[in-house]
């Protein structure tokens, strides 16, 4: 059985349509049942835009089923992604998930669906990744996957036995955030990790993704990346939830578009140096601080880093 997929929406119509017509072109599409989350309106100036994106969902077709959720009030992505996840999840066992500013390849379901078969039994395997940011794959590496020891929130999946006991009050943060070695080991991954997590726990951020990852860090996991990207992201503008920014280090990923639906999964799950040292760049300090100065001077909005991708 495939997976579920699962949507979450807000108010931006326009980026939903885009997101749902690249998953219509996808091979698997027919047989793969779709649950849209779509979250209340947050104030008064945004009734008529859910009310816009609620009207769209109604006519969209193609699915093998479509199953609408429409939030009665605003949960925040959030309290919506935990609560759509544990709800379909607790029921088929796995889900493929994804947001309204995401743009997958035409084999994303299909690279998703398979991994999800190849590491069901791994308990090594917490996550797979559709997203990857650029990176240059060594011409002897024969594989269409490589691992980090960091989830990405855009276009992932998952199985129930990884997302049921996720601490989701993160209730040893304060033995971490005095542990010095455990800190150090987590920005390993990025070097925005902990700096995100304090946000989370300080009430300046809501973000599920860093909650996501911390788990995963704590249970020494590893999540799976296709070396190719399956998904894009197109969420920067002004109706943007999370991403509101001119430029933006990890949207300039190039879709796969190589027609490959047979995949050949590395199963000795073990972090690559030659990948890692690519990965961890694209978060380090460095990087980060290139990227704000250039959103500055060119006068795009700069906000917290998303955590997870």
């Amino acid at each position: 059985m495939l997976a579920p997929i699962l949507l979450f929406t807000y108010k931006r119509v326009d980026s939903l349509k885009q997101t749902i017509g690249a998953l219509q072109r996808n091979n698997l599409v027919t047989e793969s049942d779709l649950f849209v989350f779509s979250d209340g309106a947050k104030n008064k100036s945004d009734i008529d835009l859910v009310d816009q994106v609620r009207t769209y969902l109604r006519s969209i077709s193609g699915f093998k089923s479509i199953t609408i959720k429409e939030a009665p009030s605003n949960l925040g992505l959030a309290n919506s992604i935990i609560a759509g996840v544990n709800e379909v999840i607790s029921e088929y066992g796995k889900v493929i998930v994804l947001e309204d500013d995401l743009l997958t390849s035409a084999n994303f379901l299909t690279f998703m669906n398979q991994a999800l078969e190849t590491f069901q039994n791994d308990p090594r395997i917490y996550s797979i990744s559709g997203y990857t940011a650029p990176i240059k794959v060594p011409a002897d590496y024969p594989f269409d996957n490589y691992f980090t020891r960091r989830a990405s929130s855009w276009g992932w999946a998952t199985w129930k036995d990884r997302w049921t006991n996720i601490d989701w009050e993160v209730s040893d943060y304060r033995d971490f955030s005095h542990n010095l070695k455990a800190r150090y080991e987590f920005n390993k991954m990025g070097s925005d990790m902990s700096h995100m997590l304090s946000k989370y726990m300080n009430g300046k951020i809501d973000s599920w993704a860093i909650r996501w990852c911390y788990y995963q860090f704590k249970m020494n996991t590893l999540s799976v990346y296709p070396t190719l990207s399956k998904v894009s992201n197109i969420g920067s503008g002004q109706l943007a939830t999370n991403t509101n920014e001119k430029y933006n280090r990890f949207t300039s990923s190039t879709l796969d578009t190589t027609n490959t639906y047979k995949f050949i999964f590395n199963q000795d799950v073990k972090l690559d140096k030659r990948f890692i040292k690519q990965f961890v760049k694209i978060y380090s300090l460095k990087t980060r601080i290139y990227y704000k100065i250039k959103n500055i001077l060119g006068s795009g909005k700069s906000p917290d880093i998303r955590a997870g991708v």
